[in-house]
Order: C-alpha cells, then structure tokens, then sequence
C-alpha cells in the first residue's frame, strides 16, 4: 500500500497544476488517482476495457422469488456474448469488449459464444440445505481471479464486472443481510420489478435464511457458501485479481458490491483497488458503498444489472483523464498557480 499511496499522492498533485479550480473535478479527481495508484503508474489509462459479465442460476428461484425462471439465465448469456443486450449496445459504442462467462448455469449444454468455466449447475435451494460447499466457492473465487488474469495477459487497462443470474438479487440481500448483520426488510428490494406480493415473499425468504443458518453470527466466507451465488463468488475473485495484477475493476449494481464485501473480508484491501459506478435502485447498494467508503457518481436510479453502469462509468472515467492528460496546464496557460489553503 506505500507505493499506491505513493502514485495517488503525486497524481493528486499532479491534478492542482491542471489549469483550473483546484479539485473542480471532485470525485473524478479521486477516480484518476485511484485508477493510476492500483495500475502503479502517474500516467494512467482506460484504453483497453472488458466487461466480463458473470453467469449463473440460483436454486433460491424455487421459492417463488423472481418473475421468470432460471431456464432465462441461459437466453440472456446468449444474448450477452452476442452483443444484443443492453450492456452489449453500450460497450460496443464505447469500444469495450464483453466476455460473459458460465460460472454456474442451470443448463447442461454450452451456450453459444458464452465461455465454459461452470463450478456446477446452478446453487442449491438455501431455504433447503446450503447453497454451496467451501470446495465450490473457491472454485468460483479462482475463476474470477483467472479471468482478470488472462486479460491482464492481453493487455487490458481496465475491468467492468457484472452478472447474470435469475434470482441474484435474492442471494444478494441475503449476503448483505448477513455480512453486515441487517434486518431482510433493509436490504430487500424489488429486484427486475416484483409487485408487493412478491417482495413480500422475498423479504420473507431473507428472514427465513437468516434465522436457518445464523447468518449474523457467520463470516463473509461461510454467509456466501450458506445463501450466495457463483456470480458474487466469481466477481469476489475478480476484484481479488485486480489487486493481484494492478487491473482496476469498476463494480456495477448491487451483485457485484455483494461481491466486494466477501473480497474485502478475503483481503482487507479490496475496496482500495475498485471503483465504484452508480447508486442504483437496490436498497443494498447505498448501504455498502457507505461500508466500503466508496463514492459512487452516476445516480440514475439504475436497476438493470448486466454490468451495465460499471459500462457507463468508463466514458466517464476517459472523459475525466482526457483532462488529466490534455488540458493546458497553469505554467503554460497564462493564469497563475492556483494556491491550496490549509
């Protein structure tokens, strides 16, 4: 952490000779320093990006949890590697490559275009038996970490995370509900559009979990194996990759900051090596952003899941460096040097 402390200071100096009012910029300044400090240069970049979307099912979806069934996982991975789909549209406007990944999909066949690194099919039932075994958890974890591993190998600048996966909102507010010892009613949300009867159940689902496996009373690690999902282990293991290759990672929604409480329990690091996209819908997402002191800048009321504000948030992070890189500074742009008081 010295020599990421270090870059992140020099780049914020670097920033107060940026002919403007001294941090005018606000979060965007901090997003630059961040972004330098974990890559490990002043000069940093957002070149090269991959969204690498996670997919997977949940068996928690039998409990009447979501609108559709988990055989909906697959058509949209589908549509995901196919570029079809809303985060699709909007990474190819913005030249950033999209890898969805079968982390623990329902169905037995390969999905066409979607890449193969499936634990199992789908989680079990939580409201059953355990979601998961410690065994298939780290398997998930590794494949995270793998994936940021080889587009390290290939040159990428920068890692969008995202999910896939019917019935992931439940898992999430159950992750939630459990990590930071909260009641089902403030972390449930209403997912891809439940009506009240259906958040209901869901909320009552959450509640049941807590009290069958003692969530408040777990670790990170054990409240995932008990409720979680394989795309918040496989994102876990991204943001652990970051670190470990100096590959930023932009968390999307609510899965993936589910993801960064379970990564920053594995390495108390973790939350200094992402950055944060938007402040969605989910109740979730403010209550972790505030856990992990993170800002996050785009607030849309976003609630579409896919990685698709992690998207967003890297035309925002280009534009914010095109400053840093390009704009005149105060020693050549006839405008004297802008004092920082104490």
């Amino acid at each position: 952490m010295k020599e990421y402390r270090r870059i992140y200071d020099r780049i914020k100096e670097n920033w107060d000779h940026v002919a403007k009012p001294l941090d005018s910029l606000g979060v965007f300044e901090h997003v630059i320093c961040r972004l330098g400090a974990i890559q490990g240069t002043e000069h940093p970049a957002a070149g090269k990006c991959c969204a690498l979307i996670f997919c997977s099912d949940n068996g928690i979806v039998e409990e009447g949890v979501s609108q559709v069934g988990s055989e909906v996982t697959a058509i949209c991975a589908e549509n995901i590697a196919a570029g079809k789909s809303a985060v699709g549209v909007m990474a190819s406007a913005q030249g950033i490559d999209v890898v969805a990944v079968d982390v623990g999909m329902a169905c037995t066949g390969e999905v066409p275009g979607v890449l193969n690194m499936k634990v199992t099919h789908g989680t079990r039932n939580f409201l059953k038996e355990s979601a998961m075994t410690g065994s298939q958890l780290d398997q998930a974890i590794h494949c995270g970490e793998e994936c940021v591993r080889h587009l390290k190998e290939k040159g990428y600048d920068l890692v969008c995370i995202g999910e896939m996966g019917i019935g992931n909102t439940t898992t999430t507010s159950a992750v939630t509900a459990g990590i930071l010892g909260l009641d089902a009613m403030s972390v449930t949300g209403r997912g891809a559009g439940l009506d009240d009867r259906g958040l209901e159940r869901k909320r009552a689902v959450v509640s049941e979990a807590i009290r069958k496996y003692c969530l408040h009373e777990k670790n990170p690690y054990e409240v995932v194996c008990s409720v979680g999902g394989y795309d918040i282990a496989a994102m876990a293991g991204a943001i652990l990759g970051g670190k470990k290759y100096g590959v930023p990672v932009v968390v999307d929604g609510a899965i993936s900051l589910a993801s960064l409480l379970l990564a920053d329990h594995l390495d108390g690091d973790a939350r200094n090596f992402v950055i944060a996209s938007h402040k969605g819908r989910e109740p979730v997402i403010g209550i972790i952003l505030e856990k992990m002191n993170l800002d996050a800048v785009i607030d849309g009321d976003l609630a579409l899941g896919e990685g698709t504000g992690a998207v967003m948030m890297v035309g925002l992070i280009r534009t914010a460096l095109q400053v840093y890189d390009r704009c005149v500074p105060f020693a050549k742009s006839g405008v004297e040097q802008y004092k920082r008081f104490k």
